[in-house]
């Protein structure tokens, strides 16, 4: 096999194009939490409806991710990736034009569907073309891709909506979407190292069920579906309570506000690094604690303290969720990407649950009912963690 290294010019191409193309998925899939607001005003609805604008656009990604990635053995790794990226650009114009909020929900769902062929795929990509002692690197570049992507896309439509309208906001992203295309089809080289094979689903669903057997996956499983809820349904509604008295901030400060994220790009790293040094079971109660702390802190009505508390939950958020994520390539046995996906389902599915329920409680007890859901959240992953740490380290699966 021929591998792509560090120091190469198809190594720095590789990092530019996943970089872009990681950017362009995420500012496409939450460009719209920024703007719940406005939806509400705009078409009259409850926040926990326009909350499906970004739920159900990642519970379709959640589940198309589960067949995506076996497609793309089908059909190529590029190939799937670059169909993504640009149904998922033109689908957000389209979106940009909704007159009703019905309109914008079936444009939202479709591309959650397309979307699900960038993240499905990216890391297999970089797996089967990267030198293993180059892809730590590789996957850190992509994964802060997908960082950016995400506050970009939120700030971008919350400063824009408030000087212009949420229409012009998705119209900016979808055309700098288009530019992040373009970059990818530049710069990506093609597979070196992918064999074309046929898609077997009774594979597929022996894999799936395998894992399902496993009752340690089962709770990195639920851990991830708790974290992402926890996180989603935090920042949903922030821009509710910030946008109300005694804050009554603009929509641009509350775009603002998604900038803490940039913190999990250091908060991942460095917890992989701890929990490689002291341990996954130590670190990741640790991170999950901190998590929950910092939604209890954000219920002080200092402003500061709130801002405090957003913090300390993000840094616990990307630190968890780094950690829990690499624990299940390392307990599978077998079918680790398959493992992956079934992760990752659960993960943007805690994240529909999580957004749309947490609109209930918004709606029913304000910010006190959104942050009482978190606990509840946050407190069964954290005794998840705690009953995972007592299991044997490898997974036990029936084939």
């Amino acid at each position: 096999m021929s591998y792509t290294v560090i120091g190469t010019s198809a190594f720095r191409k590789t990092n530019v194009a996943l970089f872009a193309a990681g950017f362009n998925t995420f500012s496409i899939l939450y460009c719209t939490q920024a703007i719940l607001p406005e939806f509400s005003r705009e078409f009259g609805i409850s926040p926990a409806f326009a909350s499906l604008s970004l739920s159900l656009t990642t519970i379709t990604l959640a589940v198309s991710m589960l067949f995506l990635g076996s497609l793309s053995e089908v059909w190529g790794r590029k190939k799937l990736m670059g169909l993504s990226l640009i149904f998922a650009s033109l689908l957000c114009i389209m979106t940009a034009f909704s007159s009703t909020f019905e309109t914008l929900l079936v444009f939202r769902v479709i591309q959650g569907i397309v979307l699900a062929g960038l993240p499905s795929v990216a890391m297999a990509y970089l797996g089967e073309e990267i030198e293993p002692g180059s892809l730590g690197k590789a996957m850190g570049i992509y994964i802060s891709g997908n960082a950016f992507g995400g506050v970009a896309g939120r700030l971008m439509t919350g400063v824009l909506t408030e000087y212009f309208n949420w229409s012009v906001a998705l119209d900016v992203v979808s055309a700098i979407s288009l530019l992040a295309t373009f970059v990818f089809f530049m710069n990506l080289p093609d597979s070196q190292n992918f064999t074309s094979r046929s898609f077997e689903l009774r594979q597929l669903t022996g894999s799936l069920r395998s894992h399902l057997q496993d009752k340690g996956m089962l709770c990195l499983f639920a851990i991830g579906f708790a974290l992402l809820g926890s996180n989603v349904a935090l920042y949903n509604y922030i821009g509710y309570a910030l946008s109300a008295p005694p804050y009554s901030w603009n929509h641009t400060l509350v775009s603002f506000i998604f900038v803490i994220f940039f913190v999990g790009v250091f908060s991942s790293v460095w917890m992989g690094t701890l929990a490689d040094r002291y341990g996954r079971k130590k670190v990741l109660l640790c991170t999950i604690a901190v998590t929950l702390i910092g939604s209890i802190v954000t219920l002080h009505p200092v402003l500061w303290i709130k801002i405090t508390g957003l913090l300390l939950l993000t840094f616990g958020f990307f630190g968890s969720h780094s950690i829990a994520s690499s624990w299940v390539g390392r307990r599978a046995t077998h079918d680790k990407a398959q493992a992956s996906s079934l992760y990752l389902f659960f993960y943007y599915a805690g994240s529909s649950v999580g957004g749309t329920v947490a609109g209930l409680c918004w709606s029913a007890y304000g910010w006190k009912g959104v942050i009482a859901l978190i606990g509840v959240f946050l407190t069964t992953a954290f005794f998840l963690a705690v009953r995972l740490s007592k299991m044997p380290a490898q997974q036990t699966h029936v084939h």
